[in-house]
Order: C-alpha cells, then sequence, then structure tokens
C-alpha cells in the first residue's frame, strides 16, 4: 500500500512516470482504467481548485467519487478524526484524500495502514499534487528544468504550496529563490530577497503566491494595497522579460497578479488548473493501479 503524503514519498521513476501519464492523458483521455474504484474526499479546510481537480480526475478514469462533509459529520458530535477514519475505511474504498489544517494529520492516517491516503494539503508544510502539477506545467514549457531559476514570491511562510515545491523543485535541480517581505519568510539556507526587483533579470519563473495577512498576528502592511505596492506582479515589474508566470490560486487580482498579466500568455494561470486534472489523473493511476 503507497500513500501520497509529501512528493518525498516518490521515487524519482515514479515522479517521471507520473509526468508522462499526465502528458498522455492531455494528449488522449484514457479509457476508464479505475471504473471499479471508490474515492472518499475528506476536506477539513475550504478548496475550490484541488477538490474538484480530483473529482474530476477520478471520474474521467472511471472511478465513483464520494465527499465527506466534516461539518457535518461525527467528528461534530465529538467523535475522534481517527473513528471518522477508521469508520470510512471500514466502508472499504480503495483511497482517501485528505486535506487538513494539521501538517501531521495525512501521515498519522496513513500510519493507520487502511487504504491510500492521498495529502490534499496539510498546514503550511505539504501539497505534493500542486507541486507536481507546477513542475509538469514548467517542464512542458521548458523541457529541461535542471539549471533553471524560479522566484517564489509573497507569504512564503504560510504557504504548503511553497514548503512542497522548494523541495520538489531544488530535488529536479532548478534554483529557487525566495522573494518576501521579513516576517513572509520562512528559515531557509536558499537565497532570500526582500525586493522583487532584485531577482527579475536573473530567473525563468516567478511563482506568485497568495497575501495571507489574516495569518499574521502582527500587522506587516497596512492594507493589501500597500503589500501590492511592493510585491504584485504587474507589467511594469515585468517588462518584455521572457518570464513563466504561476500562481497556485486563487489570485487575487492586483494584489498578488494584475489584470493586465492575468491575461499575458506568460501566464499560466488557468494552464495549471488544466494541468492539475491530469497530473492527479496520474497520482491516482500510481497509487491504485500500479502500486
Amino acid at each position: 500500500m503507497q500513500h501520497l503524503i509529501d512528493t518525498d514519498d516518490l521515487t524519482d521513476v515514479q515522479i517521471e512516470a507520473i509526468l508522462n501519464d499526465a502528458a498522455r492523458f492531455k494528449r488522449r483521455r484514457p479509457p476508464a482504467l479505475l471504473r471499479d474504484k471508490l474515492l472518499i474526499t475528506l476536506f477539513f479546510e475550504p478548496s475550490t481548485r484541488t477538490r474538484s481537480s480530483f473529482e474530476v480526475a477520478a471520474k474521467r478514469l472511471g472511478a465513483a467519487v464520494v465527499h465527506l462533509d466534516p461539518s457535518r459529520s461525527s467528528t461534530k458530535k465529538g467523535e475522534s478524526l481517527e473513528d471518522t477514519f477508521a469508520n470510512l475505511c471500514a466502508m472499504e474504498p480503495d483511497g482517501v484524500i485528505v486535506r487538513h489544517s494539521r501538517n501531521e494529520t495525512p501521515r498519522e492516517l496513513a500510519a493507520m495502514k487502511m487504504v491510500p491516503v492521498i495529502n490534499a494539503g496539510a498546514g503550511n508544510y505539504a501539497h505534493p499534487s500542486q507541486a507536481l502539477l507546477d513542475l509538469f506545467t514548467m517542464k512542458e514549457y521548458f523541457g529541461d528544468l535542471r539549471g533553471k531559476k524560479i522566484a517564489i514570491v509573497g507569504d512564503i511562510v504560510n504557504s504548503r504550496v511553497a514548503s512542497s515545491g522548494i523541495r520538489l523543485f531544488t530535488r529536479m535541480g532548478m534554483e529557487v529563490k525566495l522573494v518576501a517581505p521579513e516576517p513572509f519568510m520562512p528559515q531557509s539556507d536558499l537565497p532570500k530577497y526582500e525586493h522583487l526587483e532584485a531577482v527579475l533579470d536573473d530567473v525563468d519563473v516567478v511563482m506568485s503566491l497568495r497575501a495571507q495577512l489574516e495569518r499574521h498576528s502582527k500587522p506587516i502592511f497596512d492594507d493589501y494595497g500597500a503589500y501590492a505596492k511592493h510585491y504584485c506582479i504587474d507589467k511594469a515589474r515585468l517588462g518584455a522579460r521572457d518570464i513563466l508566470l504561476l500562481h497556485p490560486g486563487p489570485v487575487m487580482r492586483n494584489i498578488d497578479i494584475s489584470d493586465e498579466m492575468l491575461s499575458d500568455p506568460r501566464c499560466k494561470v488557468l494552464e495549471q488548473v488544466r494541468n492539475g486534472v491530469f497530473v492527479r489523473m496520474a497520482i491516482l493511476k500510481l497509487l491504485l493501479l500500479d502500486s
């Protein structure tokens, strides 16, 4: 039984298989490879893209999907998360896709060894399917990623997307630079910059993140407008540079990325969403069929 809690759970060969399968699925929709499989989604935090993407991916492969709303589950009556999970597993699903606010939750559920667990985002540490779809999007654009440079910009310390991405991108030979005000910056040995302009002439990719001002106990900026003045990706900042622009969503328009840049061909936000379905199809195939 294999789980996907973080990309570290995957071998290089498995990562390559996911990328190759995703590319194949994008070229041509596959047959119902998972027609006899049943998946349960268990999301303790709100999600639009990730939950919908996993559900579409599963259904395109022929699997059935049941969503459990934790706000209406027995966890609200005092039942432990472990007992809720065990009861779901007693119904014999083929896998559970879970999102939770605690970093450790997906790993703890996987340790129960009942069904494959797929982490759809936990705490501020891991979001493996997002890291893989970002990798796929960049690889599709550049081909070989070894030596390519990416700047991750924004509220990095609170971002599971950034955390997972940093581990996967460096593993694949990319150079990662961090751009953020000091309170948004995590502890890291990677190159750190406070000003976006300091890196734009030396990167191939910019990944913008949502500014999560509400997660900080002390105000750093007076408002989102003050943040945008320094970190919004707009035409004036990017100029004519051949830089790929990514964002995991949801994008705060004219705060993370300007309206004009969201319609610029260098911006791949919607392509990331599209690619996310194919990558998650490949993940489900690997864990439920190939493992």
